[in-house]
């Protein structure tokens, strides 16, 4: 349930979700029964998807948004659930959203397999997008969030975290998946 601030905030882009909700779903689908069971149960318990919400938002803050839009604002709410997917297995965390995180139920080697799987279906879309700026952004995207993912774990293993770190950790992390989704929005 969506509070009335995330409602109002939402207003502008509200015709433009159901489009996205289909993109994602649509380009997420495999042959593989698995694969779709797995993103079925993800997909019941989405969270905000602040991420794709904000790829519209400055889409339509420069005009209207196009397939490409669409294709974007999928491929980044697939990062991003594969990076939760993967944080899962590499907390070892039992729940996600309060529900049964999937590395509790299908085990570590199926989490990563299919956040992997989610990895290479937003490279697709990048592809499909057919925008080089739009390839770089993404590109240096990803390798921002694995850096985070592992600074993170290299400090609390050797205990040297300092305030500086941390508030890279957070940009690599969380910041550069934000900030790609607005630019490539306006893209």
């Amino acid at each position: 349930m969506k509070s009335k601030i995330q409602e109002s905030i939402l207003a502008p882009i509200s015709d433009y979700l159901p489009r996205f909700e289909e993109v994602y779903r649509d380009t997420l689908h495999s042959h593989v029964k698995l694969i779709n069971t797995i993103i079925r149960y993800i997909s019941r318990k989405k969270g905000k998807q602040l991420r794709p919400s904000l790829c519209l938002i400055s889409a339509k803050l420069c005009g209207e948004p196009s397939n490409n839009t669409y294709m974007a604002a999928a491929l980044i709410e697939m990062i991003h659930v594969a990076t939760l997917i993967h944080d899962d297995v590499v907390d070892d965390a039992n729940l996600r959203r309060g529900w049964p995180s999937v590395n509790r139920i299908w085990k570590n080697k199926l989490s990563i397999l299919v956040g992997d799987y989610m990895f290479s279906k937003a490279l697709t879309n990048m592809i499909q997008i057919k925008d080089f700026d739009a390839l770089k952004i993404l590109s240096n995207t990803a390798e921002r969030l694995s850096q985070g993912e592992i600074l993170q774990i290299e400090k609390v293993i050797n205990k040297d975290m300092t305030e500086e770190i941390y508030y890279d950790m957070v940009n690599d992390k969380t910041a550069s998946l934000f900030s790609a989704a607005c630019e490539l929005g306006c893209i």
